[in-house]
């Protein structure tokens, strides 16, 4: 099973690393046109920023998940660095379980969001306004993911 579990979650993984290349490049190459449209012919792209805070929003709430296995997010453990081993691992698995919950919050309530945003319409796009809420959705799910799988097999402290 944690085998599995495992292979699903590296697979989510590289998805998420793909889009976040992907929502990055389109960023940049979305705001480097808009500069040139502005700056150098005096017009500019209607859709361009929604376009490229969609892009970043994306690239965000899609790329939190990736630190989460590594350890590579902020964290406090100037406390719980001095605990004994036993106790140190049983903290981390309650904190990633406290934490998945947290996130199945964030993921349970930013899909009611976008459901009740639904028929709201972005100003220059034919698109919902709920379209900024599917990430924070799919990031939040795949950190619960991640964060229930630690609270299961904590990995081994940092020494």
């Amino acid at each position: 099973m944690k085998h599995f579990i495992t292979i699903t979650l590296a697979r989510a993984d590289q998805g998420a690393r793909i889009a976040v290349i992907a929502g990055a490049a389109l960023m940049i190459v979305i705001v480097s046109v808009q500069v040139v449209m502005r700056y150098v012919f005096n017009e500019s792209l209607d859709w361009a920023d929604e376009v490229s805070r969609l892009a970043f929003v994306t690239t965000i709430f899609l790329a939190i998940p990736l630190g989460i296995p590594d350890g590579t997010h902020v964290g406090i453990e100037m406390l719980v660095s001095r605990f004994p081993e036993r106790i140190h691992a049983f903290t981390l698995r309650i904190m990633s379980l406290l934490a998945a919950g947290m996130m199945m919050v964030v993921c349970y309530t930013s899909i009611v969001v976008a459901s009740v945003t639904w028929s709201e319409r972005l100003g220059s796009l034919d698109l919902t306004s709920s379209v900024f809420f599917l990430p924070v959705a799919i990031g939040a799910a795949h950190s619960a993911l991640h964060l229930l799988k630690m609270s299961i097999w904590a990995p081994e402290p940092a020494k």
